[in-house]
């Protein structure tokens, strides 16, 4: 899964890619290098950030959408809001990404029951201005488990086929540092969860913390590290049987996801 982000303030792109024409293009070089679909997002979630307002982010996510979708990618909407997941649809976008796990709005179960496409529902505590205060744990992979769990009945509850749902452990979302290294660590007691797994940790802050980069503003200019470390986490994740990576650079991680998935199974094909 390639990373869209159409937003002027993400950190890990600088706002490259804000204009509809550069995320488009931006997205269609991600196919081109190897990507199965671009997840497309009009609001950050980087640690610290504010909400936008629904209509600023109708207005970056539902054109690239449409165009994307228009010319037969796979497109993904990162999204919390449940308007913009029912929007995005129409749109032609095939999978619902919300981070929060249906739990920033509350009509997003119901809508993702009414859209009948696959939705992704991450491990998530609270807004990013507030999640580094969230990072309480005595057993984070067990008790991140647990609260996805929690997130799948409430899915089911609402009218949602489980063969339609993903989990994400939400990696820096109200995990702080080695938190996220003991959720991974861990990474059995979500596969016990028998729900497809997407993990997303390209360049997140945790990398950094094994990468001796303290803070991601530090880390302008060094992205091929954290990539690089990126690719690592691609590799485990595949030779653990994971369902998905989503990752900003697509060319080494899917070499990396061949490696991994290789090792897994013992074959090439």
């Amino acid at each position: 899964m390639g990373i869209c982000n159409v937003t002027p303030d993400s950190f890990a792109c600088d706002g490259r890619y804000f204009e509809a024409d550069a995320a488009v293009g931006h997205a269609e070089a991600m196919l081109t290098s190897g990507a199965d679909l671009v997840d497309v997002g009009g609001e950050s979630t980087r640690p610290g950030a504010g909400r936008i307002d629904l209509a600023e982010e109708l207005r970056r996510v539902v054109p690239v959408v449409e165009r994307l979708a228009r010319v037969g990618a796979v497109v993904s909407v990162d999204t919390m809001r449940s308007e913009v997941a029912l929007a995005a649809a129409e749109a032609g976008a095939c999978l619902i990404n919300d981070v929060s796990g249906g739990l920033a709005d509350g009509a997003m179960l119901k809508v993702m029951a009414d859209i009948a496409k696959p939705c992704v529902l991450s491990h998530w505590r609270g807004p990013s201005k507030q999640m580094d205060q969230l990072d309480h744990y005595s057993d984070p992979a067990r008790q991140v488990a647990e609260e996805l769990a929690e997130r799948l009945a409430a899915a089911e509850a609402a009218g949602i086929a489980l063969t339609r749902v993903v989990l994400d452990p939400g990696l820096g979302f109200a995990k702080v540092g080695s938190t996220n290294w003991r959720v991974l660590a861990g990474i059995e007691h979500l596969v016990a969860l028998g729900q497809p797994l997407l993990l997303g940790g390209s360049r997140k802050r945790f990398l950094g913390s094994v990468l001796g980069v303290a803070e991601p503003a530090a880390a302008k200019g060094q992205w091929e590290r954290f990539d690089a470390a990126t690719a690592a986490l691609s590799t485990l994740a595949a030779q653990a049987g994971l369902w998905c990576v989503r990752v900003h650079h697509v060319a080494p991680n899917l070499d990396a996801v061949k490696v991994g998935y290789a090792w897994r199974t013992g074959s090439m094909e």
